[in-house]
């Protein structure tokens, strides 16, 4: 009795990886076994990068709010600190937002943490 081989599954299995590899560059684009590993890595990065933009965002919002900050006054820990004391429930993204986009609001919303600190002193 003849060898049953399966060729629909690897092929398609070969093919899976070398879609995901398109637009690699030289062998790893065309080559199943450079572009296993090449696209193996290329998850792993994601994978690894998916957590990190998530900080690298953040880190980005606290240093456009720290210079809006500035501009006006105060310093980066003194706003926040002064936003919890009003009970201001915005976000640092919103918050970077307004102060690259709507300095004038931004500016207002010193001012009334500015009055709080203040107050509270």
């Amino acid at each position: 009795m003849s060898r049953a081989t399966n060729n629909v599954a690897s092929r398609a299995r070969r093919k899976k990886i070398l879609t995901r590899a398109k637009g690699f560059y030289g062998k790893r684009k065309n080559s199943v076994r450079a572009g296993t590993d090449a696209v193996h890595r290329a998850g792993q990065y994601a994978y690894r990068d998916r957590r990190t933009r998530k900080r690298d965002f953040r880190r980005l919002w606290i240093i456009r709010i720290n210079a809006a900050a500035h501009q006006h006054g105060l310093s980066y820990s003194r706003l926040i600190n002064g936003l919890k004391q009003l009970d201001v429930q915005i976000d640092r993204r919103q918050l970077a937002e307004m102060a690259v986009n709507d300095p004038a609001a931004f500016g207002r919303l010193t001012d009334m943490v500015q009055a709080e600190l203040a107050k509270a002193s």
